[in-house]
């Protein structure tokens, strides 16, 4: 997992983990900058029929592959309570060991919602927000930028309720990607990872009135007691669909696929240590599957690698 050849795209993406960890109140040594609160579990992906003749990735085209997944809260808060709604949107990565080392990843949060579409425009939301506290000017730098960039006003506006369950919440690709199958053919599209058990989520109010840690108790109970499983799925762009802009959300009209079962067996044994380690890449980089002209792939290619390589160095 290389970093960006573009020089630009390298001081954006290091001004980025620094304006992060800023939002956090600083660094907090060890973990991400982002989606700092988390934990890991193992399973198994076995993949559709769908899925084969879409793409010749090699997990799409193998009876089953293992895997790992990581749960995660926002912000760079390693503390920050389960129940308290600013770690909404929750996320989800989850990673295919395909032998030796390499392997490919699906990463997603709970809101079909993206903010920005470029790193640059992230930048600037979060220095924004940053400089809008007390005594901030008004209207503030973070209501200026809201008021020329609706697809963020729409992110932190839409509804993001907290799930009763990690097990109970549905995920989506931030950024389209592209699949091509053995034929050559390519097809635009954007993960959505549902679960089996269905989405269930709870008012404020009573999410307030949890543990700091429920919904990590809460899985570990539930995975104990037998495997928990999500639907790997797959909306498939239209033509003229907009596909290298996050914040373009495509019409419900389009087809979604199932890719296959995500199936989760156990907690990670070592789960502090192996998410400290692991270092999840939003560009896939096997065969089968591409990354689409979306700007931010680079810019979060760079910050996971940059924001890992911290992690790892504070170990």
């Amino acid at each position: 997992m290389p970093l960006p050849l573009d020089d630009q795209v390298v001081q954006i993406s290091k001004d980025l983990v620094a304006a992060l960890h800023a939002a956090a109140g600083g660094v907090h040594r060890g973990y991400r900058a982002a989606h700092a609160k988390g934990f890991m579990l193992h399973g198994t992906f076995t993949p559709s029929a769908e899925a084969r003749s879409l793409s010749s990735a090699p997990h799409f085209s193998q009876s089953s592959t293992p895997i790992l997944a990581r749960f995660s809260n926002s912000t760079g808060l390693p503390q920050i309570p389960d129940g308290d709604p600013n770690a909404n949107p929750r996320g989800i990565a989850i990673r295919f060991n395909l032998g030796g080392r390499t392997h490919t990843d699906v990463i997603g949060h709970s809101t079909p919602y993206f903010p920005v579409r470029t790193g640059a425009e992230f930048l600037e939301l979060l220095k924004a927000i940053g400089s809008s506290g007390p005594g901030a000017p008004s209207p503030s730098p973070a209501e200026v930028f809201l008021g020329s960039h609706p697809a963020a006003l729409a992110f932190l506006t839409a509804p993001k309720p907290t799930p009763t369950s990690f097990a109970c919440e549905h995920y989506f690709g931030v950024t389209a990607l592209k699949f091509l199958n053995a034929e050559g053919k390519a097809t635009y599209f954007r993960y959505r990872i549902l679960p089996v058990a269905g989405v269930e989520t709870m008012e404020d109010a009573a999410a307030k009135e949890k543990g700091p840690n429920f919904l990590h108790e809460e899985l570990t109970k539930r995975v104990a007691d037998g495997p928990v499983s999500f639907k790997l799925m797959a909306q498939l762009a239209e033509d003229g669909d907009v596909t290298d802009d996050a914040t373009v959300r495509w019409p419900e009209s389009c087809s979604v696929v199932e890719l296959g079962v995500v199936t989760l067996e156990g907690m990670e044994s070592d789960s502090d240590t192996e998410q400290k380690h692991i270092i999840f890449d939003p560009i896939p980089r096997v065969h089968g599957i591409e990354p689409s002209g979306d700007p931010l792939l680079d810019i979060r290619a760079a910050v996971y690698l940059m924001s890992g390589k911290e992690r790892r160095a504070a170990a």
